[in-house]
């Protein structure tokens, strides 16, 4: 009896010793980053931006133990407008989070949808990353010098493919392009997908002159040779490879876009909290910094209340920018 009681008690001692797993150095629980049951939302189809950004993002975390099984999916349709009303409907729910940025916001204009972006709460914005003009390697256009010839001669023989919706960064780029090179916005042809993943089949297919989309989208692609890189929107060329600004061409456009995450309406102080911290901590980690230079992505990280400021401010320049170029 008496070495029952002191195996139990040397049992005892050793728990307390060794602690719950969850709490150990590193891990999700002590840091207050891990979520169980987090999901993050991608509002259109796989391959596309916000779907690598997400995809990213959640391995990344799990990599560097910040959160365990995260579930990324896919919710499509309206330029992002569908999953921007499912964030908007789960009220409360602070295990929810979308991927989105300037093409959901542009979607929301344009589509005049009954969810707005004010009706969300402001998590974070992650990456920036300027868009870039691509043809299929067996296109006729080898520079985009030769492009622009055939695009001010006849705008409407001329589609142009983007990844979003009137309104988004690949709609809004090929515009002020156009603007820029002497077209009239509303001459252009513009063919929206929902996603890079679709535009990519389009532009390889030849059913458009050309696509305009995140350099990050199709880096794989340009590399591999199927893609040829004419030109790229951003302030600087992009080290990697050999293709101009579009001020280096001649026209005095620069654009870049950016991509955040926002979460229902209706959380309290504590599940909005844990979300920012999330996503602080995952913008600290080794794995994050890797992910950032592998896909040429800018670090834009701006949480809380500014992002939401920001977001304010990114709706009234999408509205500005669609009224001044007569769409």
């Amino acid at each position: 009896m008496r070495l029952r009681t002191t195996l139990a008690l040397l049992g005892a001692a050793l728990l307390v010793f060794v602690g719950p797993p969850l709490l150990t150095s590193g891990s999700g629980a002590e840091t207050g980053t891990n979520i169980p049951g987090l999901q993050i939302m991608v509002p259109n189809t796989p391959g596309g931006g916000y779907d690598i950004t997400a995809r990213t993002a959640g391995k990344d975390a799990e990599d560097a133990g910040l959160n365990h099984n995260i579930e990324v999916f896919n919710l499509p349709g309206a330029g992002g407008t569908v999953g921007l009303s499912r964030v908007v409907n789960e009220r409360g729910n602070g295990k929810l989070a979308m991927l989105m940025g300037l093409g959901v916001v542009g979607a929301a204009e344009t589509n005049h949808s009954p969810s707005a972006l004010s009706d969300t709460t402001p998590i974070a914005r992650l990456v920036e990353e300027p868009n870039i003009v691509v043809v299929a390697k067996d296109s006729k256009y080898k520079t985009f010098e030769q492009l622009r010839a055939d695009w001010v001669k006849k705008p409407g023989s001329v589609p142009v493919g983007g990844g979003s919706s009137p309104g988004g960064p690949d709609h809004l780029a090929p515009m002020m392009m156009a603007r820029a090179a002497g077209i009239e916005p509303k001459s252009v042809n513009y063919v929206p997908f929902d996603g890079g993943g679709e535009l990519l089949a389009s532009v390889l297919g030849g059913k458009v002159a050309f696509g305009v989309s995140g350099l990050g989208e199709y880096r794989d692609q340009i590399k591999s040779g199927e893609l040829r890189l004419l030109a790229v929107t951003g302030p600087e060329p992009v080290a990697e490879f050999d293709a101009p600004t579009l001020k280096e061409t001649g026209l005095d456009v620069e654009f870049t876009n950016w991509r955040g995450v926002v979460a229902p309406p209706g959380l309290s102080e504590q599940q909005r909290d844990r979300l920012i911290r999330f996503f602080r901590k995952l913008h600290g980690t080794e794995q994050w910094r890797k992910s950032l230079k592998r896909n040429g992505w800018d670090d834009a990280f701006l949480t809380g209340e500014k992002y939401g400021r920001f977001l304010t401010a990114q709706e009234k320049r999408a509205d500005s920018v669609l009224k001044e170029l007569g769409l």
